[in-house]
């Protein structure tokens, strides 16, 4: 695994940004992840000689961050938080009915590699629980109906349209 012409250059750019090569070790493995869908071990290495530090530096920053993979996963990585607002509210149902109609478990990925299924613990939007994040988006009052738009919507490739959230006015 090598770094490309253009993510070189990045890297240039970044090291005059960030003088202390340790401080770089996020925005690689972003690069990276961003390339190649997660951050394998080829890639931690790659991190280490490329900021000649520690690997157990880099691991322990793939590690620690949840937002970082290890593995291959799916085109669309489903998280449904599962914080205590969001459970209150029915993530539990949400999670199991994911579970059901892709025919898979959280943690798993389905056979045709579209989607992966996994919880978060809390993804700060307690006001429109339960949610789930889809990459950089946020699908917020859910229901199976929703979902199952969601699901079929990105199953063909597309982004699902939200509709502006209705707020509940509480008494």
């Amino acid at each position: 695994m090598e770094f490309t012409k253009e993510e070189k250059q990045k890297v240039a750019h970044l090291r005059t940004r960030y003088p202390d090569a340790r401080s770089l070790t996020l925005p690689l493995m972003w690069m990276i992840q961003k390339r190649e869908g997660y951050v394998s071990n080829e890639a931690v290495d790659l991190i280490t000689e490329e900021l000649d530090i520690p690997k157990i530096w880099v691991d322990e920053v793939r590690s620690w961050y949840t937002m970082f993979s290890e593995e291959q996963e799916g085109k669309y990585v489903l998280e449904v938080c599962s914080n205590i607002t969001c459970a209150i509210m029915g993530s539990q149902d949400i999670i199991d009915h994911i579970c059901k109609t892709l025919k898979l478990k959280v943690g798993e990925t389905t056979a045709d590699g579209m989607f992966t299924l996994k919880t978060a613990e809390c993804l700060g939007s307690c006001g429109t629980a339960p949610m789930m994040q889809v990459g950089d988006d946020y699908y917020e009052m859910l229901d199976e109906e929703k979902v199952n738009h969601i699901l079929g919507d990105l199953g063909k490739g597309k982004k699902y349209e939200q509709q502006p959230q209705e707020w509940v006015e509480y008494k």
